[in-house]
């Protein structure tokens, strides 16, 4: 990226450090983190299997399908040098916004819904936004693995963020809030992990949250009416603001999303403390709990195995997390460790925003459980994670190597 420091590696008298050792294929395999992958995996397969079971418009075998190609991925992935990308800032960022803009080529791209244009056709639907969250944690890493931990020139800082919106901005043309909101997250955890000055988050923070009610405020005034009493603004879709509206008003069913909400709740709350079977639900079998496989597969999960089921997936998502942070924390690079921590928080606000939405603590956005939520597409992107993150320990950790910027985290 012009203007950015470029990575260097550590020299020795002899010989780059960084080729000191070379482990062999796939040695010392992390058994912890396998034994995780796989009970998570298994667990969201059948829960996705029990809400699929009723609709017609998902298919189980194609979510089996994309587990599939997803273990080839994360192997192919986790061969590979991570370093490889620690110089291609600029290559990453154009990919990124090929990949996000992608569907707005015309015969290509498909509508998704709401007025969202999400998917391209290529024989069959992906998302590409989707496969831009991996390279978006190769960006975020790759820049700020450049100012060695420590980012406190307010021009660089600037220029950071600016390259860093631009996935974002592209994202929301589509518009695709949701998968926008992920991308920040990212960068969030880049900047705040690679050093960028508190007096500078805490600045961005506020600006941001004034650019929010900005947004609401100017869309107060373009907005305009299409029939008697009903409005259509501009800035935000009416989804997008009634999802917000009935966040901040869950007592009113302002829209659909009001009564989203609500069914979500009485699913959550039915199921108790072992809940009626995941074969036997009534909230997601006869219909009422919309979006099940995907937005709300949470509260298929609470309803069908209650307290005690929800209990299990969140302590593997706690050890698949807690073994993740230990990679990090045990990498001999900042640019790993910037990796494997920005997809750590990728899954930390996932999780936590789907869970919150279904359960009235955060605003619906219709963001997907990690590795529980049906699509192919979301699933492949988890398992690529995965590879980053396997590539991480096989090529820092468990080798030894030392390089770019060791020891400074």
């Amino acid at each position: 990226m012009a203007g950015l420091p470029q990575i260097q590696s550590i020299k020795t008298p002899d010989k780059m450090v960084v080729n000191a050792t070379r482990p062999r294929r796939f040695s010392r395999v992390p058994l912890p983190f396998l034994i995780v992958i796989a009970l998570l995996v298994a667990y969201g397969l059948l829960i996705c299997y029990a809400a699929v079971q009723n609709d017609p418009d998902y298919s189980f075998s194609r979510q089996a399908l994309g587990v599939a190609v997803g273990i080839v991925f994360m192997l192919g992935i986790w061969h590979v040098d991570y370093q490889r990308f620690a110089n291609m800032s600029t290559i990453l960022l154009v990919i990124n916004v090929v990949l996000i803009l992608s569907p707005h080529i015309p015969g290509l791209g498909t509508d998704a819904g709401m007025g969202a244009q999400s998917w391209i056709n290529v024989g069959m639907q992906i998302q590409p936004g989707e496969f831009a969250k991996v390279t978006v944690v190769l960006f975020v890493a790759s820049i700020m693995a450049k100012y060695h931990g420590k980012l406190d020139d307010p021009r660089e800082y600037c220029k950071v963020l600016a390259l860093m919106l631009i996935p974002f901005l592209c994202i929301m043309t589509q518009p695709d809030l949701g998968t926008g909101l992920v991308y920040l997250f990212i960068s969030a955890v880049g900047l705040i992990m690679g050093g960028a000055r508190p007096k500078y988050l805490v600045i961005t923070l506020i600006a941001g949250i004034c650019a929010i009610v900005a947004v609401f405020i100017v869309d107060e005034f373009l907005k305009y009416e299409t029939s008697p009493g009903v409005y259509e603004y501009r800035l935000l879709k009416n989804y997008q603001r009634n999802r917000l509206l009935v966040f901040l008003n869950q007592g009113e069913n302002l829209s659909d999303e009001g009564y989203n909400l609500q069914q979500a709740q009485i699913a959550i709350g039915s199921g108790g403390l072992f809940g009626k079977g995941l074969f036997n639900t009534s909230q997601s079998a006869l219909g009422y709990l919309p979006e099940a496989p995907t937005d709300f597969v949470f509260c298929v999960l609470a309803e069908g195995l209650g307290f005690f089921g929800a209990l299990v997936l969140l302590g593997l998502y706690a050890a698949l997390i807690l073994i993740s942070v230990r990679i990090a924390r045990s990498s001999n690079d900042l640019f790993g460790m910037l990796i494997v921590l920005c997809v750590v928080g990728m899954w930390l606000f996932q999780i936590l925003e789907n869970i919150g939405m279904d359960c009235g603590l955060m605003p619906i956005t219709g963001i997907p459980l990690p590795f529980v939520s049906y699509g192919s597409s979301f699933m492949l992107v988890n398992f690529m994670m995965l590879g980053l993150i396997a590539s991480v320990w096989h090529h820092s950790v468990s080798g030894g190597k030392k390089g770019s910027y060791a020891n400074t985290h």
